[in-house]
């Protein structure tokens, strides 16, 4: 595939507006109390699928009227979700400068095909969000889908992922899958969803920043004149000022230096780095082989895989090791998932005499079984 930029600027892109238009006079106030502030799109939901019925499912055509408003009154570009056939043949008609594809969509190949079908033979550019779960292959072929009908300048849209469990996150990010994307299509603009991933006004500086630090290329915030009176996702929502006063503290960091000192800071801690992941490899395989040690056990003495109690201990264990090491609660989940299905893994090669067993339905946020 041959992607072309969608923004091909040098400034951090900036999209923003409020989740849902809800009325001419809230869209007309938030594009121009953003139309200073450097942004490359302005953003609104006009339909929008709710988890649950009863919420406000949006307020459908007659808000792109308000968008082509938007573009007459301030100059900016605008931007809405499509998730079907005729959402996309609207939005061509009042001149919605760019497309994004939701997360809701973009796990049903059915609906992301219907909608590259009806892009079939335009050049609108198209931006796609992650996956509600998070399947990479998902949200790469929702790409191909898109680039097969014609549509060459994609971007992405990073906004976490569902998960069971508590998170201090709306939408846990996985940050490394959008990091794998990043190194799979080096030309892709890759935007950070900061409203998505945190649910909360309280953390979206520091989550932008973090996005800002690991080379996004910009982020997409929601933003609403009176965001505590928002008909969705108020809690997520900021002023035009604040979005403002938040764009202003962000450090936008260089991708690399050829200062000396820093390439040789950079390699040492490098090298020991290498060492460590080596001890750390051989570490798991020792572990593995005691798990499959068990696993002759269990087998000998015909013993369920599963073991609650000793689960429980285990996890409790490695939660309290985590904080005292000060590793966040995320990685640690993300840690005792990886383990937890290897081990899993082993011990049914071994209680199936070598036979291969069925693949297994990742679930994210799983926790380590126990051995």
């Amino acid at each position: 595939m041959t992607i072309q930029p969608i923004f091909n600027t040098d400034r951090p892109i900036l999209i923003a507006g409020p989740c849902s238009a809800e009325t001419e006079e809230q869209v007309l106030a938030t594009a121009h109390g953003l139309k200073d502030k450097g942004i490359q799109l302005f953003r609104a939901g006009i339909w929008k699928p709710r988890t649950r019925p009863g919420a406000f499912e949006g307020i459908g055509s007659e808000g792109l009227k308000w968008l082509k408003r938007v573009k007459q009154e301030t100059g900016l570009k605008v931007t809405t979700e499509v998730a079907n056939a005729q959402h996309v043949y609207e939005c061509l008609k009042y001149g919605v400068d760019v497309f994004w594809i939701g997360a809701r969509t973009t796990v049903n190949p059915f609906s992301v095909q219907e909608v590259a079908d009806a892009m079939q033979g335009t050049d609108i550019p198209v931006l796609i969000k992650n996956p509600v779960n998070p399947d990479y292959k998902l949200w790469i072929g929702a790409i191909e889908r898109i680039y097969k009908a014609g549509i060459t300048r994609i971007g992405v849209i990073h906004r976490g992922f569902s998960t069971y469990g508590d998170s201090k996150y709306r939408n846990v990010p996985r940050w490394q899958m959008a990091i794998d994307l990043m190194q799979e299509f080096p030309g892709l603009e890759v935007i950070c969803d900061v409203s998505h991933i945190c649910g909360r006004r309280d953390i979206l500086a520091e989550t932008a920043q973090k996005a800002y630090d690991l080379n996004f290329d910009g982020l997409m915030v929601e933003v609403h004149p009176t965001p505590d009176q928002a008909w969705s996702d108020a809690a997520q929502q900021v002023t035009p000022a604040r979005f403002g006063e938040m764009m202003q503290g962000l450090v936008r960091r260089r991708i690399t230096s050829d200062d000396p000192d820093y390439l040789a800071q950079i390699e040492n801690c490098r090298n020991e780095i290498d060492d460590i992941d080596e001890e750390l490899i051989n570490l798991i395989a020792r572990r593995m082989q005691l798990v499959k040690e068990i696993g002759v056990v269990k087998k000998e003495k015909n013993i369920a895989v599963l073991q609650p109690e000793r689960f429980r201990a285990l996890r409790d264990a490695l939660r309290r090791r985590g904080e005292k090491s000060e590793l966040s609660p995320e990685f640690i989940a993300m840690l005792l998932e990886a383990v937890h299905q290897e081990s899993i893994n082993q011990q049914e090669h071994v209680m199936n005499d070598g036979q291969e067993s069925p693949p297994r339905q990742e679930v994210p946020g799983s926790l380590w079984m126990g051995d």
